[in-house]
Formats: C-alpha cells, structure tokens, sequence
C-alpha cells in the first residue's frame, strides 16, 4: 500500500517513527532497534545488533562450508564417500589454516546436514555467514541473466559523450542506473502531498512538475542526511500476482516506457531475492543473536556442578569459549623448572629473578585452543516470511546498475572501502546484488565484517594481567575495534547475494586475466527499504529528469514539433525552476557524494573508538 502521509522527510521529521513503528536493526541505528518492543525497561536493552565473539577456528571452518558450498552438485556429492574424504583431506592441508581432525569432521558433518535441506529450500538458498549472509547460485535462471544482459545494452551502446563514468573511479565505474542522480533533494525537488495522489508508471513523466518543493530540514543527527535521499519505487508482493512482484512506480533514472522490458527482469530479479532476504532477515526479524547472547544463557539456565556454560551454547556458536585454559601452564610450577635464581638474587621478591621468571612463563605456556564437539546442528531462528508480514503494503526498493570496465590501460580495480548502505533517511535493512556478467577478470570477492558483543568478551574466564589468549583464540587485541573479518564471498557469475545492513561490507580488488583484453563485472543492486516504514518514493516523486519532460511534451505536439532542434535547446535551457537539468543533476550528485563519503569516514571513525577491554577480575 503505497503512503502518501506519516512519511520522514514529507509530513514528518526526518527521524520519525511512529510508536508501533518496530524496524529491524542496522548498524547506523545501534539503539535497541526492535528491542524496546519487547522489554520493559527500554533504558537497560543493550544494542541488538551485535554478533557473538566469534572464534578463528569457527571462522576457518566457515570459509572450509563456504568453500565447498561453491562446488558444482555439492550437495550431492558430499555423500559419495570417496569425494568427502577427498574435500576433508584438501581441508585439512589447507595452507595456513591450522585445520583440526575435529574441525574438518564437523564441517562435513554439517555439509551432510546442510544438504539435506538444499533441495527443500526455494531458489538454492546457502547461509555462508552469521548475520546472515545467504548466497544462491539457481535463484536466477540462466535465462533472465542472458534477458537482462540483452535488456542492458541499450543503456551501454550509448555514445561516449552519454556515458555517465562513476565520479572518482578514474572511468572504471560505468553508472547505467544509480540512485545518487536526481535523488530527494530537500528545497528543490517537488512531492504530491496528501490527497493529491501518486505518480504511477503511466503518468510519472506527465505530472512533472507537481506537487510542492519539499521543505528543508535540520537533521536530528549525522546519522541523517538534510540534503538528499535516495529514491526507491514501489514494489507489489500480494499474492494475488502470481508470486511474482510488481513494480508499480518508476526505478529512479530507468526510463519505464523506454525500459519497460528491463523493468520485468528486474521484477523476476526482486521475485528471486525474496526467499534470500526471507533467510537474511530472519534473524534480525526474531533478534535471534540478541536473545542468546551469553548472559541470557546465563540467566536461562542453572548449570549443575559438572557442566560449563560452553555446554549451553549450542544454540548459535560451533565453538564456544568460556573458559581460558593452558597447556603447558608453568604458572605453578616449582622453582626448580624455569630460569635459576643467578648471583645476588637470593632475595625472595628479587625483582630481576621474578622478572626473568614470570618472561619465561609468558614464553613457555600456550593457550588451548578450542575445538567444536561432536556435530549437533545449530538452532534456526524461526522462520520469517515478506509476502506473509508485508504483501499488504509492498516493499521499497532502490534500484542500482552498475558496470566496472576495465582495459588495458586501466587493467586493476583497486576495490572498496569498508561501510553500510545508505543513511538512516533510507532506512536500508538488507542488499541483494546479482552479479549477472563477468568476463575476463580474476577471482572478484565481497568481504563482511561484523560488530562483535564486547560483554561476550567479559564472560571469558581468564587470569589477571594475561591477554595473550585473546588474538589467539579470536584474532583480535586489547584496545583494538570491537570488529571482527568474517570472511569473504566470491563474487561469480550467476551468483545472487543477500546480507544485511548490520554488517560492512567492501568490494576486494581484482584485475584484468589477460591484459591484451578487456574485462567487466557487471552487477545489479537492490537496496531494501525496511518495510516497517515507509520513506519518500517514487510514486511520492513525479519524474525530475528535464530531457525526460522534454521528449514527453515532443510526443504530445509541444516546442520540439514546432521549432528546429537548436532553437528548442534554447528555449528549453531557459526553464530554470523544475525539472532538472542534467548539467545542474550531476552537481547535486557530486554535493551528495562528497557529503556521503565524509559520512562513510566519520561513521567508520565512531565505530573504531569503540575497542575490547579486557577487563581484570
């Protein structure tokens, strides 16, 4: 159901929500999210964003799943005996990756499992990471991606001069469709208001012009932006379409006359995504992290006199850690192992002795490692449905193509940086990128990182003034980010990948195969607006593009039937107030920008500031 009222940034603040406004967490809004719906006292929820304390080992076995995930029929041939030896063999000879009998064994233990629900699941849904990262390589036909490659080309075999190069990718970064070109503009663009109706496909380009210059505001915080805001259009999911979505207002930038066969595929695309977001969203929908995080255990559950805490933390940890243990641990030993006391150091508190003693102590004990137990699946959240919570009202999407071209003069793509989508005016909740054509470059990767609970940390047992267990068991130090690397997802073709917008994420570097050819990666990206809110959308936004408005009034007999092209240029120039030139939208473009990455920047600061403490006992 598309709003016309209630809206951030139209009728409302930009902060609005109303009180039974429930959003899901993001990592620009780590204050309790959803939370405060389910607690009585608000003021002492912790942030429910964040991911458990999560081993390396459990991290190396992930990328060992993940791995083999990616293999053609794995989930067939992880049964053929021969072929798992095979797969646990490569695991365990992993270079630097210190892989366990009884990690590798857990790993295909839960391959097995794992693929006895491949087949029940819609679209070949994957779960590669906590968070959840989900990845498919069936969801999408081969056929839609050959139909959405045709259906591109017309917005690439445009003239050089046309070609819209991503500003500062030194032209690597071809934009056919990004939502940063005429997007919200508080003060300048216009919005029907109340009453007044939406702008649909049909009539998007006709009511240009209507509507009122939507009022600048001050934002309540950074984390806001008062100048601008991406532009989604409206999705149908009802049931009564035949399960396959419908966009019923125009993509920002993508013409919907002109395009209206791109438009389908790439309603076939969002049909496709739904079950992945179903599986991305599941968890944040049911704050499945939150609810067992270890003092929740701790308090849900009296331990006997045999058991650990590790022992209840089967729910969403492979390998639990509660407890810092060494071997050898020469803590105790008698003075007659270790350094001797040499000449002069008869004292009992001899500084120079303790000091020599307690460096060789430091040196000699090794902290345990830890390993998972026998295999037990882990818990899934309960399940969580779009169509099911929001056919009534539809999705928001913000639609983006983009190609990254490389040549023999520009032969390296140097990557990303590491940030979420969006501002909270987006209210982004999770991203689906299709990548649907590659050709001639190596291997290409998404890596995620995770905001990691600092009070799990403070639930492990440890001895005073000893840390070095902490970037042994977890890769991480005293004073460092509360961040963790999860890993990496390659990036093929064909390959359709959801995650949410908990995690950061950033494009890893990659080059041209062979050098004497081009190459490309081309992607689409879907942005989804968290449906517990509406935002300002196209069906709000009649069309703002001038050369749009212009060919519509040429259709209906105006100034360009009538007057040479030179002098229609001329009269068209003189129109200043709305629409908007692309001269004056590519400025715009370049203020969003420079304001967005300094935004990236800042956020990426505040995150780091908040460090592992190991507090003493």
């Amino acid at each position: 159901m598309i709003s016309d009222s209630d809206i951030p940034g139209l009728d409302q603040p930009l902060n609005y929500e109303s009180e039974s406004t429930c959003l899901f967490p993001n990592l620009l809004n780590n204050d309790k999210g959803r939370a405060h719906h389910e607690y009585s006292n608000y003021e002492e929820v912790p942030p429910t964003i964040e991911l458990p304390l999560t081993t390396l080992r459990e991290f190396t076995m992930l990328h060992i799943m993940n791995a083999v995930t990616d293999k053609p029929n794995w989930n067939i041939k992880i049964f053929d005996d021969e072929i798992r030896a095979k797969w646990k063999a490569e695991a365990l000879d992993a270079p630097g990756k210190a892989v366990t009998e009884r990690m590798a064994e857990w790993c295909m233990e839960e391959l097995k499992y794992n693929a006895t629900r491949f087949d029940k699941t819609a679209g070949g849904v994957i779960k590669v990471y906590n968070g959840d990262v989900v990845k498919s390589d069936t969801a999408v036909s081969h056929m839609v991606k050959a139909e959405l490659q045709a259906a591109v080309r017309p917005l690439e075999e445009v003239p050089e001069w046309e070609k819209d190069w991503h500003p500062g990718s030194d032209e690597k970064v071809l934009d056919l469709v990004h939502p940063s070109l005429f997007p919200v503009i508080y003060g300048r663009t216009r919005a029907l208001g109340k009453g007044e109706g939406f702008a649909t496909l049909e009539n998007c380009i006709a009511r240009c012009g209507e509507g009122d210059v939507l009022e600048k505001q001050k934002a309540p915080d950074k984390r806001y932006s008062a100048d601008f805001q991406w532009l989604p259009c409206e999705v149908d999911i009802s049931e009564g379409i035949n399960g396959q979505a419908r966009i019923t207002s125009y993509v920002n930038n993508l013409h919907p006359i002109k395009h209206k066969n791109l438009y389908h595929i790439i309603e076939k695309i969002i049909t496709a995504s739904i079950p992945l977001w179903n599986k991305t969203l599941a968890p944040l929908a049911h704050l499945w992290y939150h609810k067992n995080r270890a003092e929740y255990i701790v308090s849900r559950y009296v331990l006997q006199p045999d058991e650990k805490l590790s022992d209840k933390r089967e729910v969403i940890l492979r390998i639990p850690y509660y407890d810092v243990e060494y071997d050898p641990d020469p803590e105790h030993a008698p003075e007659t192992e270790g350094p001797q006391r040499l000449e002069g150091e008869d004292d009992k508190w001899s500084r120079s002795y303790w000091d020599r003693r307690n460096q060789w102590i430091e040196d000699t004990r090794k902290v345990v490692l830890p390993e998972p137990g026998a295999f037990r699946p882990l818990e899934d959240p309960p399940p969580f449905d779009l169509r099911k919570e929001f056919g009534g009202t539809g999705l928001q999407v913000i639609v983006k193509l983009a190609n990254i071209e490389l040549t023999a003069e520009k032969p390296e793509y140097g990557g990303g940086t590491w940030h979420v989508e969006g501002q909270l005016n987006e209210h982004i909740c999770a991203t689906a990128l299709y990548y649907y054509s590659s050709s001639n470059i190596t291997p290409s990767s998404l890596a995620f990182r995770q905001h990691t609970s600092d009070f799990t940390r403070s639930r492990i047992m440890h001895r005073q003034d000893q840390h070095e267990w902490f970037p042994n068991v977890f890769g991480c130090n005293q004073y460092w980010p509360t961040f963790q690397n999860v890993g990496v997802v390659d990036t093929r073709e064909g390959r359709l990948l959801t995650f949410p917008n908990i995690l950061q994420h950033q494009v890893q570097p990659f080059k041209l195969e062979d050098r004497t050819k081009p190459g490309h990666r081309k992607i689409l990206a879907l942005f989804l607006v968290d449906p517990n809110i509406k935002i300002i959308s196209s069906a709000n936004v009649p069309c703002q593009r001038k050369d749009w408005w212009r060919e519509e009034i040429g259709c209906q007999g105006g100034i360009d039937a009538v007057l040479p092209r030179e002098l229609g240029d001329l009269v068209f120039e003189k129109v200043e107030e709305f629409p908007i030139g692309m001269e004056e939208a590519k400025k715009w473009r370049l203020k969003l920008m420079k304001k967005r990455k300094a935004f990236v920047l800042k956020e990426v600061k505040i995150f780091e500031k908040e460090t592992f403490s190991l507090c003493e006992h």
